[in-house]
């Protein structure tokens, strides 16, 4: 997430879970990609994640390596 000095906050598995249950698209990057959230995994700190460029790649990272923009 993004404050307005720009400076990056932790991205916490609360705003993570949020996203992926709103079923809205809210700007989420992973590596300075664009991604969905598909669903979140309290329990290991986890995203299961993918890409709009590649919907059939799925991939598992942990959350707080992933930032709202």
């Amino acid at each position: 997430m993004r404050r307005g000095t720009g400076e990056n906050l932790y991205f916490n598995l609360y705003r993570a879970k949020r996203i992926a249950e709103s079923g809205e698209i809210v700007p989420v990057t992973y590596e300075g990609r664009q991604v969905l959230i598909q669903h979140v995994d309290e329990k290991n700190k986890t995203a299961r994640i993918y890409s709009k460029e590649n919907p059939k790649k799925e991939m598992v990272v942990l959350v707080h390596l992933l930032n709202e923009e």
